[in-house]
C-alpha cells in the first residue's frame, strides 16, 4: 500500500509512531561540536543545546539528531571518549525536557550503545554499518531504527546510481543478517559524502530510484557544498537552496529530511505534502 507513491508503514521511534508515506518527517540537526561546517561551536554546551532542541521541537521537528563529531570535509577526527563526553550529557538532559525522539549521529558502536542507554532511540550511521562491525548488532539488540547512509572514501564509480544502490543493499544485508527488524531500516543516498558536485546533482535528479530498495529514504542536503557551489553562497546563506532540495526530495518520494532550519523546511514540507501526498 502506498501514499503519494511512497511505501506506507508504521515505524516506532522512541514513544512515537511514524506513519511513513502519510507526511514528510523533519529531522532537526543539533551538532555538539566546535568545528561542524555549519553550526560548529554554537551549541557546544548543555544549556545552549537544550534551548536549541526546544526551539526545533516548537518549530516542528519530529526527531532531533545529535552529533558529536564533525563530518565536514577536512574535519579533524576525534577519539571515541571525546565523542562520548560531548553527547552523552546532552542526550541525558534532552530526553527529560523534550517530547520528540533523539537520534544519535555516530558510526561508533560504543557511542551508539551509550547514547541509547542515555535515552536516544535512533541510530544515524554515516557509514551504513560498515565502519564498525558491532554497530548492526547494537541496532538489533536495542530494537531501534537505524539510518544507513551511503559513503565511500573516493568518488570513483562505474555507474553512479547503480553503484550507490548496490552499496546500500550491502548495508541493508548487514542490518538484516544481524537481526535488525525490516521495519527499522531507513536509507540515505549520502549527498556530500563520497561524491563530487556533479555526482551530488545526479543523485538529486534520481532520488526516486532509492525508494526501489523498499525502505523509507532520508535526504540530508542542508547547507551543504552542493548548494553553495550551485549558488556561490556561504554556509549561512544556503537556506533557500536547502528548501528547494527539500521540496524536490518530497516530490521524489523521500520520507525524511534532515535540516538545520526546521521552521522554514517544515513549512515547505507541509505545503509540498498537501500537493503530492
Amino acid at each position: 500500500m502506498t501514499e503519494g507513491g511512497i511505501m506506507s508503514r508504521i515505524m516506532n521511534i522512541g514513544k512515537k509512531d511514524f506513519e511513513i508515506g502519510k507526511r514528510t518527517y523533519i529531522m532537526g540537526i543539533l551538532n555538539i561540536t566546535p568545528d561542524s561546517f555549519s553550526d560548529g561551536g554554537k551549541f557546544n554546551n548543555i544549556e545552549l543545546a537544550l534551548e536549541r532542541a526546544k526551539q526545533m521541537e516548537m518549530e516542528g521537528a519530529d526527531i532531533i539528531d545529535i552529533g558529536g563529531e564533525s563530518t565536514r570535509p577536512g574535519h579533524k577526527p576525534i577519539t571515541e571518549q571525546e565523542e562520548l563526553e560531548r553527547i552523552i550529557p546532552v542526550i541525558g538532559t534532552l530526553v527529560r525536557h523534550i517530547n520528540v525522539p533523539i537520534s544519535v549521529d555516530t558510526y561508533r558502536s560504543k557511542v551508539a550503545e551509550r547514547a541509547l542507554d542515555a535515552g536516544a532511540s535512533f541510530i544515524n550511521d554515516i557509514w551504513g554499518l560498515k565502519k564498525d562491525i558491532r554497530m548492526a548488532s547494537i541496532a538489533s539488540h536495542y530494537k531501534v531504527p537505524c539510518c544507513l547512509m551511503h559513503n565511500k572514501d573516493n568518488t570513483n564509480y562505474n555507474n553512479l546510481i547503480e553503484d550507490i544502490l548496490d552499496d546500500l543493499k550491502e548495508s541493508i544485508n548487514i542490518a538484516l543478517n544481524a537481526g535488525v527488524d525490516d521495519k527499522n531500516i531507513i536509507v540515505d543516498p549520502g549527498i556530500g559524502f563520497g561524491k563530487d558536485y556533479e555526482q551530488n546533482l545526479t543523485v538529486m535528479r534520481n532520488l526516486e530510484r532509492f525508494s526501489e530498495l523498499g525502505y523509507p529514504v532520508l535526504l540530508g542536503t542542508s547547507r551543504k557544498s552542493m548548494i553553495g557551489n550551485a549558488l556561490n553562497l556561504k554556509v549561512d546563506e544556503r537556506l533557500e537552496g536547502t528548501i528547494a532540495t527539500t521540496v524536490i526530495g518530497i516530490m521524489k518520494k523521500c520520507a525524511f529530511v534532515r535540516v538545520h532550519d526546521v521552521k522554514e523546511n517544515k513549512r515547505a514540507a507541509v505545503m509540498s505534502d498537501i500537493i503530492v501526498r
